[in-house]
């Protein structure tokens, strides 16, 4: 029997309680023995220059999920820093490496719905499950259709998970830190003095 075991990718400029909620519900809900975290070296839909270094975006996330015994940090991204991170060159190698895992990648709303504008994504979805979290006041209808329509197509590997819908953002923790105001409660009190330490984003 194959283990089952998720994957959350990301920036994580910086990761944030959303983050670790996302991952842990994920866990519970679809018997994950593990939650894998890879933080992208260079993801192909930021910007160069707007993305912090990622010894920092590496730090933030081993002290943001040291606490949890079921979570781990992956480098497989990291060590490709120079070259754009596809994600499906990413699963593809996680299968070369453990052929005995399903893997179930964790995404939000937004994601899924862009999914066509991801490198391969038709082989993509044929590798791995997925597990989408709505986003809140989304309109619920309008996600099913689109998952529903990617299973038919692609083999019914799309589910939608059941989570408290809280709002946090990095974009909106790095507009906080910038204008001197708290970022308390949004992340890890680990990962707040972190920012603090390294004088982040401001």
């Amino acid at each position: 029997m194959k283990r089952k075991v998720g994957i959350i990718g990301g920036t994580f400029d910086p990761i944030h309680n959303g983050h670790l909620m996302l991952a842990e519900y994920s866990r519970v809900n679809f018997k994950l023995e593990e939650i894998i975290f890879i933080p992208s070296g260079n993801p192909p839909h930021k910007e160069k220059g707007i993305v912090s270094p990622i010894i920092h975006r590496y730090n933030m996330t081993l002290l943001a999920i040291n606490s949890n015994p079921h979570f781990v940090l992956s480098t497989l991204e990291i060590k490709k820093e120079e070259e754009i991170n596809y994600t499906v060159d990413t699963i593809k190698k996680l299968k070369e490496i453990n052929k005995n895992i399903d893997y179930y990648f964790i995404l939000g709303e937004d994601s899924i719905k862009e999914i066509h504008t991801w490198k391969d994504y038709n082989k993509l979805l044929r590798m791995c499950k997925f597990i989408v979290a709505p986003r809140p006041y989304s309109d619920r209808k309008t996600l099913m259709d689109k998952v529903n329509s990617l299973n038919v197509k692609y083999g019914h590997s799309i589910y939608i998970l059941d989570m408290p819908l809280i709002e946090i953002s990095s974009t909106d923790i790095r507009n906080r830190v910038s204008k001197g105001l708290s970022i308390k409660y949004l992340v890890p009190e680990i990962v707040e003095m972190y920012i603090q330490k390294h004088k982040l984003y401001i």
